[in-house]
């Protein structure tokens, strides 16, 4: 691995596009992150968001949720108030919503190393972020496999040249070929390496998120670090009710941190939660609150947000099933109850079973990510790259999802009102019968007009099957090789390179290798 990366070289860059016939064209400035001019979907009225709310209150006041294996967090809770028996905690009704308000940001900045990607979290904010979690890749050319760091570096790598996404993710695939107690270290580097964007830190354990805390004190400044969020971590619970001291502990560390942690209920709905959408929604509320409850006990004012992933399964066969009409209504849901609790949202999009990118993995995908911008998701996590169940991340399917993502992002934009965009002095220039091809306001307006589709075909039979024939798959293919070829590595300071180096050097050092968690 190189020390420093060179100045980058003149190419198209995010305000250009390069058309079939090499011309360079200009297309719409990338932003860092969506500023949504759309309306969200309300799904629920006003008597059942209360229904919700007290369903979930009820929850924690007689049922209680499960704290394992951490003293330390039984006892924020006991402190706080709360009736601690054992690891069960149980809050008397409005006690976490209380706790939550009287400090929790309503949006927050996470910084990255380039100024110009930081993203603020909250409001009519959305940020896209890549698959999370998977241990196979997939790409036409080689199938499916185990994934690697050479993999995992050149996902990081296209996702740094897709324009559409705005944050660099985690464990954008497990590199199994790492020790699984030491690749968190090579995954944090690789992102800092070959990104420029923010990043999610590592989440199962406190160790974990120690290693990441001080990692990014390394890039940005312990004092920077005190005071400014740069890290993103989630904590899913263990539904029902639970949560353990592997996510616990990585919670604590970041919020203690002033880092954003993500409380975020982990369901498959008709297994790990009822059956309808009402008994889930009650169950993730009351999850997300004692979660979010306890990152400010710990440090009042640290982000979070109100997580949200829950999905039925197949009744027959017991596997999760996405892109379903129950799941899209819960993330509608959930999106009004975290903007009633007044903190930033997440969760998840371009979901599927499908284990290669057809036209299951589109539907299923397509249908999860439009929910989640529609429930005003402020972070959306899997928006591109998801396969089988997460089992996998598809190089196609990344493209494919990045070219939805697109247009998700330019649908956000809402219908522009301008003077130009009203087009009148064109209306009255063309008149009746005429046509607007050659108008000065279609010649001024042509290049950025549209959304232009990175991997659709739009051409007649004849110059499709000129080409090749090539289904979508295989426009994707070609896609992301250019884009691992274009590739240009992001400048990075020598000095915290190779302070970044060392550490993760010593680290593994420090440790014997080990194959189980």
């Amino acid at each position: 691995m190189s020390n420093t990366s060179l100045p980058a070289q003149p190419r198209p860059g995010p305000g250009q596009r390069k058309s079939s016939r090499g011309r360079v064209r200009a297309v719409k400035q990338r932003v860092p992150y969506i500023n949504r001019q759309i309306s969200n979907f309300d799904i629920l009225n006003e008597e059942g968001l209360c229904l919700i709310e007290q369903n979930a209150d009820k929850i924690l006041r007689d049922i209680g949720m499960e704290f394992r294996g951490d003293a330390e967090i039984l006892e924020y809770f006991r402190e706080a108030g709360a009736d601690v028996q054992g690891e069960l905690v149980r809050f008397e009704p409005g006690m976490c919503r209380q706790i939550i308000q009287q400090s929790a940001p309503s949006s927050f900045t996470q910084h990255a190393r380039n100024s110009e990607n930081n993203v603020v979290i909250g409001g009519n904010n959305t940020v896209l972020c890549p698959v999370f979690g998977p241990a196979f890749v997939h790409d036409l050319d080689r199938g499916r496999r185990y994934a690697t760091l050479e993999d995992f570096h050149d996902l990081v790598k296209i996702h740094q040249m897709i324009p559409h996404l705005h944050h660099s993710g985690g464990v954008v695939c497990e590199p199994v070929d790492t020790p699984v107690n030491k690749r968190h270290l090579d995954m944090l580097l690789g992102h800092i390496t070959y990104s420029d964007r923010a990043f999610i830190g590592g989440l199962i354990g406190a160790e974990r998120a120690e290693d990441s805390v001080a990692m990014a004190k390394i890039l940005f400044g312990e004092g920077f670090l005190d005071q400014n969020t740069v890290i993103y971590g989630v904590s899913n619970t263990n539904a029902p009710l639970v949560m353990d001291d592997a996510m616990s502990g990585s919670l604590k560390v970041y919020a203690r941190n002033n880092q954003a942690v993500a409380c975020a209920p982990w369901m498959i709905t008709g297994a790990m939660s009822p059956c309808t959408e009402a008994g889930t929604l009650a169950q993730l509320l009351a999850e997300a609150l004692a979660s979010c409850a306890l990152t400010q006990l710990i440090r009042p004012g640290a982000p979070c947000l109100m997580g949200s992933f829950a999905t039925p399964m197949s009744m027959q066969s017991g596997a999760p099933t996405f892109g379903m009409p129950e799941a899209a209504k819960t993330v509608l849901a959930s999106g009004q109850l975290a903007r009633r609790l007044g903190i930033p949202f997440h969760t998840v999009g371009s979901l599927t079973s499908s284990k290669i990118p057809d036209s299951q993995a589109q539907q299923e995908g397509t249908m999860t990510l439009i929910m989640a911008v529609l429930a005003g998701a402020n972070f959306i996590n899997h928006a591109t790259g998801w396969l089988e169940g997460g089992l996998c991340t598809g190089f196609e399917k990344t493209i494919i999802d990045a070219d939805l993502c697109g247009k998700l992002i330019q649908f956000c934009q809402g219908i522009d009102l301008s003077d130009n965009a009203q087009a009148m002095e064109a209306i009255a220039e063309v008149g009746p019968g005429n046509h607007f091809l050659s108008s000065a306001h279609t010649l001024k307006n042509f290049e950025t007009a549209f959304y232009s589709s990175s991997v659709a075909d739009a051409n007649s039979f004849e110059q499709w099957q000129g080409e090749g024939s090539l289904p979508t798959a295989q426009r994707a293919n070609k896609v992301w090789k250019g884009l691992l070829e274009a590739y240009q590595q992001p400048a990075i300071e020598a000095a915290k390179l190779e302070a970044l180096q060392e550490y993760v050097v010593q680290r593994k050092a420090s440790m014997p290798d080990r194959s189980y968690l």
